[in-house]
């Protein structure tokens, strides 16, 4: 089986993979917004409706997958709104023909409104619950962001993609080098916990009054401040009105350290180069050159240029700050 491409999982091979756990589909398989797994909702004959996820071949281990699925029952234990895999016979990772997955109960409700303090607020409330149970343990088995895996394989995988157009690769790279540089120096993390990891609004469903988060799959040790940041946006003042609100909040159930606002736009840099980077690696998986078509075009990599361009300006800006 191919490392980049899901080619063999086709919807009988899925269908009967479900079928396996004791859930019989009874609607057509709905392919869901995602790109480095392969997910898909379904109705159930118990009338249910279930998210079926397949991991990528070799991404993850078993290891980490299953640590990934105990961090998300200590959550739904503590009561913190998290979208946790189905249990079946003791375990939440099956195996079907060499691809695991997973199941999930299906979970309806509108995007997360960045924008909105009122929502913000209560955002705050549960990541600090969250992190409050994260700071029990550490991960044993799933990785730590570093600047080693985000910045250096990233570049490394934008190198030897070849996609980046050769009238463009000298000023890319320079700027690149230089946002790497300065991130490497900035990056100095510590006080490490379990981490969401991707929490931007795509992850975190509103319904009503009530909000639940998706999606562990990026779940792995760094600072607390990784899962408040990328709710951020705006200008400088919009963004010191939604930290303080964010971290208001926060507080009521875990205190985080301010000096960690210092690692925002380190942290900002490191995401858009990962991205970069993740899709690069990703380009022998059919599913990238047909949903990413921009990625290969002189316009994305000159956006890209000036994109890293203000990212360096930012991270040598003061960092976002509040009274304590």
């Amino acid at each position: 089986m191919s490392k980049f491409s899901f080619s063999d999982l086709t919807p009988d091979l899925i269908l009967d993979a479900i079928d396996t756990v004791g859930i019989y589909a009874e609607s057509g398989l709905l392919a869901l917004n995602s790109y480095e797994n392969r997910v898909y909702q379904f109705k159930a004959e118990d009338g249910k409706r279930y998210v079926a996820k397949f991991y990528r071949p070799e991404r993850w281990t078993e290891a980490q997958i299953n640590e990934e699925h105990q961090f998300a029952f200590e959550l739904a234990n503590a009561e913190v709104p998290v979208v946790a895999p189905i249990i079946r016979d003791g375990t939440s990772l099956f195996s079907h023909q060499g691809y695991l997955f997973t199941l999930f109960p299906s979970v309806g409700g509108r995007i997360f409104e960045v924008d909105n303090l009122d929502q913000l607020d209560v955002l705050g409330r549960f990541i600090g619950r969250m992190h409050q149970t994260a700071k029990a343990k550490p991960f044993v088995h799933r990785p730590t962001i570093t600047s080693a895996e985000y910045l250096v394989e990233a570049r490394a995988h934008l190198v030897a993609s070849e996609l980046i157009p050769m009238s463009l690769t000298t000023a890319f790279y320079t700027v690149l080098d230089m946002v790497i540089k300065q991130v490497q120096q900035a990056y100095k993390a510590n006080s490490l916990i379990r981490l969401h990891g991707d929490c931007h609004a795509g992850n975190i469903m509103w319904t009503g009054e009530k909000l639940m988060f998706v999606d562990l799959d990026d779940s792995r040790m760094g600072p607390a401040i990784q899962d408040l940041w990328m709710m951020l946006s705006g200008d400088r003042n919009n963004q010191l009105i939604q930290l303080d609100t964010l971290v208001q909040a926060y507080e009521e159930f875990c205190p985080l350290d301010f000096s960690q606002f210092k690692l925002i736009e380190p942290l900002r840099a490191l995401r858009m180069v990962h991205y970069m980077g993740w899709v690069a690696k990703r380009w022998q998986d059919p599913a990238f050159p047909r949903n990413f078509p921009w990625f290969a075009s002189d316009k994305y990599w000159e956006q890209q240029i000036l994109a890293l361009k203000e990212q360096l300006s930012a991270l040598n800006e003061p960092s976002l700050s509040l009274m304590p």
